[in-house]
């Protein structure tokens, strides 16, 4: 396959392999639903649903569609970022499954590792990844250190060319599912804490993790708190320097802002003729409240997905996401806010008591998710000092007494 060939031939090979393995979208079929942030799936839906989503990014990756953006030594077809989006729109116009299981390990571990990991780690990790062999999750967060990461305590000491790797992990996604997770960890104490802090690449079948679901306030379990006891991960699968994990992690926290804030213009795929069509229904639509809240929403989806555009135009540039993408995130989580206060406008009470009415108690499910995604990928307040501080070059804040 040439590196050097067009988007519109790789326009044109591309729709002959979804229109050869995949059927076109029937958007009439489409019924009224509510939209879950996180998933309400068993353990065993998730087991599922992976060997399904695993067939077709197996599928995909060998026809080379699975990593059009990547260097071709690791297993990527060498195009453009142009190329990849090309794909991707394609794809949404066919009936193919979820590959959501995959997106912390692409959007987040998978950049990390290509940009701070050793050469065994991206020839051993990057093309399974990429070809939806293996999931990846993402260890940062703990206990007593949620979105200030560099107050972590899990510690990583030194035993020859290996290192013996002791804490805990919490609100970890897909942990259940994946083979492989990175994680930051404590390696010097007596550093200031954002200068003693190690990134790794864990096995996490290894003897000593131990994964446990965390149930969440909607119901489901989509996250984990994970255990480690003593385990051992080999020095050539350290990432970065040791003692420079905090600019790992920052690679990392860049991407993941982008990844979660930089999809459907800020408003997380729900479709704004589905709400019009939800306040119609219930007699909304003519309410000077509910129009108003509808426009917020529009508008606010229309400037995130311009900022949006600017940020992804900078990475595809060359250049990594920076602080740019708190701005993206920061903007999903109002957007979604947004979307809230509209939905209890118009549904009321029906939003809380399960009447078996259809499209209209799902959407507690929404209601209750949104206050976690205030969380995920930084909090709201820590990306306000961000954005404050190296976007618009205000003094920081002095320190708490």
């Amino acid at each position: 396959m040439p590196i050097t060939e067009s988007v519109k031939s790789f326009r044109v090979r591309a729709l002959e392999f979804l229109e050869a393995n995949a059927s076109r979208r029937d958007e009439s079929e489409g019924e009224e639903r509510g939209v879950a942030l996180f998933a309400e799936s068993t353990a065993e839906e998730d087991q599922a649903n992976l060997t399904v989503a695993r067939a077709w990014a197996n599928t995909v990756f060998d026809a080379g569609f699975g990593w059009i953006s990547g260097p071709p030594e690791y297993g990527g077809a060498g195009l453009s970022r142009a190329h990849e989006t090309a794909f991707r729109s394609l794809e949404s116009q066919f009936d193919t499954p979820t590959r959501s299981v995959y997106g912390i390990g692409l959007g987040m571990v998978a950049p990390t590792i290509l940009a701070h990991g050793t050469e065994l780690v991206k020839q051993r990790y990057l093309k399974e990844m990429y070809r939806g062999d293996i999931v990846a999750c993402q260890l940062f967060s703990e206990p007593g250190a949620g979105s200030d990461l560099a107050s972590l305590s899990t510690r990583a000491i030194r035993d020859g060319d290996e290192w013996v790797v002791s804490g805990q992990k919490v609100w970890t996604s897909n942990a259940h599912l994946a083979s492989i997770g990175e994680i930051i960890c404590r390696t010097d104490p007596d550093l200031p804490k954002h200068k003693g802090l190690t990134g790794f690449v864990v096995d996490m079948t290894a003897p000593g993790v131990e994964v446990r679901p965390l149930r969440q306030a909607t119901g489901g379990a989509s996250f984990n708190e994970v255990f480690f006891d003593a385990v051992r991960i080999p020095d050539d699968h350290r990432l970065g320097d040791v003692n420079g994990g905090w600019g790992v992690a920052l690679t990392t926290l860049m991407n993941e802002r982008a990844a979660i804030g930089g999809g459907s213009g800020g408003g997380l795929g729900i479709d704004t003729e589905h709400l019009i069509e939800l306040a119609r229904r219930f007699g909304k639509i003519s309410d000077p409240l509910v129009r108003q809240q509808l426009t917020k929403i529009i508008i606010g989806r229309r400037v995130a997905a311009f900022t949006n555009q600017r940020a992804m135009a900078k990475v595809a540039a060359g250049a990594v996401p920076g602080p740019e993408m708190s701005l993206a995130k920061m903007a999903l989580t109002a957007n979604l806010m947004a979307v809230t206060d509209f939905v209890t406008s118009v549904l009321g009470p029906r939003l809380t008591a399960d009447s078996g009415e259809q499209g209209t108690y799902e959407w507690s499910t929404f209601a209750m998710g949104v206050p976690g995604m205030r969380i995920a990928g930084g909090s709201d307040e820590v990306l306000r000092n961000i954005v404050s501080e190296r976007v618009l070059g205000m003094p920081k804040d002095p320190p708490p007494r």
